[in-house]
C-alpha cells in the first residue's frame, strides 16, 4: 500500500462522527422555555396503524411539549379512528363534530396549540400533525401563551408517514391508529458491544503492529551483525511496507477530509453513495485480504513466501491468489445485500479489517506527530459536528453520515450494531476515525513499550487503553444526555487518550525522547566499546 493509498484511506476514515441515531428529532426549538401546561419532555411516539381492520404500517413520531404524557405501555394504548381534518390544517373549526377520533391535520397556518385546541373543542381524543419535511419536529409553545389547559395529546408525523395515511383515509379506507410511547433502556446493550469492539480493534491491531516492529528490528539488528561494512552505508529506509507520516502530511489529511466532506456535502445523492460504496469495498477488500493472508501465513507458511508474477500488480503469494477470490466474493456480496436487516455483520467485518490494515502500515514515528494528528482532529470533529451548522444551517457532518438527501441509511464508513432491545430498534454507530486515530497513537505506545522493555504497568500501553475506553465511555454518556444525537466522540477520546500520555511523559521524564525520538535510545550491536 503506497502512501497515496494510504492518504486516501485516512480521508475515508475520518468522514465519520462519533455517533449518529437514526430518526433524530430536529432540535431546532431547543431554546424555547417551559411554560405552565407547556412543560412535556420530547418523547418518540410509536403509531401503530389498522387498515379495514388488518394491521398494517407502525410510523413514529414525537410528542408535543404540551398536552397530556402519552402513555407507555402498549396495552394500555387505546385502538381509535382517524379522520382527516376538514378544513386540512384545523385551524379553524372542523365542518363536523368527532366522537373522540384522532384527528390527521397538515402544519402550518396557526400555531401547533392552536390546533390542538381547535380539535379538543371538536371532540377529537388527539390530534397528529403532518409535518412538511421527513425529519421529526419539535412541537412548542409561543413565551406569550397562557391558556394552555390542552387535554388532549399532539404527535407531529414525517411527511411521509402522514401522507401514507392521508391517501389511505382519502381512498375511503377505515383507519385506525394506536398511540403510545415506551421507555428506552437505561443501558444500551448495543453501545456496550460497539465500546468492545473499538477496544478489541485497537487492541489487535497494536499487537500487530508492535510484533512487526520487534521482527523487523530483529532481523535488522542480525543483518547488522552478520554484515556491518556493508550496511553502514545503506540508508536506514525502516520496514518494508510501513509508512511513516510526518507533521505536515498530520495538517494534510485534515484539510484533505474538510475538503472531500464538503464535496460529499454538496453532491450528495444516491449515486454519490454508492460511489462511496464502492471505495468501501475496494479498501474492505484489500483490508481483509491483508488479514487473512497474515494470519493464514503461520499455517501455510510455503505458500505465503512463494510468489507468482501477476500483470498490473507484479509479484504475488500463493497465499494472496488463494484468499482475493473470497475476499472479493464477501465484498460484494455485503454491497448487493446491503439494505437486509444483517448486512451490519459484512460492514463491520471490512470496518474492522480495513481498520486494523491501516493501523499495521501508516504509523506515528513519535508523540509530536501524534499530537499535531489527533489535535487537529479533535478541532476537524468539533468544527464539521458543532460550528459547521451556523455556516450551513445544519451539521454537515451528521447529514453526510445520516445519507440526507438520499434514499440510503447513511455513508458505510461506520461500524454499527442494532439496537436489540431497544423498542425504537435503529443502530448505534461508531465512526471509523474514532478508533483508527486514537489508535495510530496507542499503537505507537505499544512499541515505544516494547522497545523500552517495559512490563505492563510501567508502560503507555495499558494507560493509553484505560484512557481510550474512559474517553469512549464519556462519548456514550454524553450521548445519551443529549437525546441521542451525533457527538463528535474525539471531542472526549483526545483530550483522555493525549493527555494521559503526555502527562505520564512528563512525569516519567522521557516525555522529550518520546516527544522527538518515539523510540528508547539503545546501542548498536556492531559498534565496539571504546577500551
Amino acid at each position: 500500500m503506497d502512501l497515496g493509498r494510504v492518504m486516501w484511506a485516512l480521508v475515508l476514515v475520518l468522514l465519520t462522527p462519533g455517533f449518529v441515531h437514526g430518526g433524530d428529532i430536529v432540535h431546532e426549538d431547543d431554546e424555547a422555555p417551559k411554560l405552565p401546561g407547556c412543560a412535556n419532555n420530547f418523547v418518540l411516539v410509536k403509531v401503530q396503524t389498522w387498515i379495514n381492520n388488518t394491521e398494517d404500517n407502525e410510523f413514529v413520531g414525537v410528542g408535543a411539549r404540551f398536552g397530556p404524557t402519552i402513555v407507555s405501555k402498549e396495552k394500555h394504548a387505546n385502538r381509535t379512528q382517524l379522520t382527516l381534518s376538514d378544513p386540512p390544517d384545523c385551524c379553524t373549526a372542523p365542518t363536523k363534530k368527532l366522537a373522540g377520533d384522532v384527528l390527521l391535520v397538515h402544519r402550518g397556518n396557526c400555531k401547533f396549540t392552536t390546533k390542538a385546541k381547535v380539535a379538543e373543542a371538536a371532540g377529537a381524543s388527539a390530534i397528529l400533525i403532518i409535518n412538511n419535511r421527513k425529519e421529526l419536529y419539535k412541537m412548542v409553545c409561543d413565551r406569550n401563551e397562557t391558556d394552555l389547559n390542552i387535554k388532549i395529546p399532539a404527535v407531529m408525523l414525517p411527511q411521509d408517514a402522514g401522507a401514507s395515511l392521508e391517501s389511505s383515509l382519502k381512498r375511503g379506507f377505515s383507519v385506525s391508529v394506536q398511540l403510545y410511547s415506551p421507555d428506552r433502556p437505561l443501558v444500551d446493550t448495543a453501545e456496550v458491544f460497539l465500546w468492545l469492539m473499538a477496544i478489541g480493534t485497537i487492541l489487535c491491531a497494536s499487537y500487530w503492529s508492535a510484533w512487526s516492529a520487534r521482527e523487523a528490528l530483529i532481523e535488522h539488528e542480525k543483518l547488522l551483525k552478520d554484515a556491518p561494512d556493508e550496511l553502514l552505508n545503506m540508508e536506514n529506509t525502516g520496514s518494508s511496507g510501513v509508512v511513516d507520516i510526518n507533521t505536515t502530511s498530520a495538517i494534510l489529511f485534515v484539510v484533505i477530509a474538510s475538503c472531500f466532506l464538503i464535496l460529499l456535502y454538496k453532491l450528495m445523492s444516491f449515486w454519490f453513495v454508492e460511489l462511496l460504496v464502492v471505495l468501501f469495498c475496494i479498501g474492505g477488500v484489500e483490508g481483509l485480504q491483508t488479514c487473512l493472508v497474515a494470519l493464514l501465513s503461520r499455517w501455510f507458511k510455503r505458500a505465503g513466501e512463494s510468489y507468482i508474477k501477476v500483470p498490473f500488480f507484479g509479484a504475488v503469494s500463493y497465499l494472496t491468489l488463494a484468499v482475493s477470490p473470497f475476499c472479493i466474493v464477501f465484498a460484494v456480496v455485503w454491497a448487493v445485500y446491503r439494505r437486509v436487516s444483517f448486512a451490519w455483520i459484512g460492514q463491520d467485518i471490512l470496518g474492522i479489517a480495513l481498520i486494523i490494515t491501516v493501523l499495521q502500515i501508516v504509523r506515528v514515528p513519535n508523540l509530536k506527530v501524534g499530537t499535531v494528528l489527533l489535535s487537529c482532529a479533535f478541532l476537524y470533529d468539533i468544527f464539521w459536528v458543532f460550528i459547521s451548522k451556523s455556516w450551513f444551517h445544519e451539521s454537515v457532518m451528521i447529514v453526510v453520515a445520516r445519507g440526507d438527501r438520499t434514499a440510503e441509511d447513511g455513508v458505510p464508513m461506520l461500524l454499527k450494531i442494532p439496537r436489540l432491545f431497544d423498542p425504537w430498534g435503529g443502530y448505534s454507530i461508531i465512526g471509523f476515525g474514532d478508533i483508527l486515530l486514537p489508535g495510530l497513537l496507542i499503537a505507537f505506545s505499544l512499541r515505544y513499550d516494547w522497545a523500552a522493555k517495559k512490563s505492563l504497568r510501567a508502560g503507555y500501553f495499558l494507560w493509553s487503553m484505560v484512557a481510550y475506553g474512559s474517553g469512549l465511555l464519556i462519548t456514550y454518556v454524553a450521548l445519551n444526555l443529549m437525546d441521542g444525537h451525533g457527538q463528535p466522540a474525539l471531542l472526549y477520546i483526545v483530550p483522555f487518550t493525549l493527555g494521559t500520555f503526555l502527562a505520564l511523559g512528563r512525569k516519567r521524564g522521557e516525555l522529550t525522547n518520546l516527544w522527538t525520538q518515539g523510540e528508547p535510545p539503545r546501542v548498536c550491536p556492531h559498534v565496539q566499546p571504546a577500551k
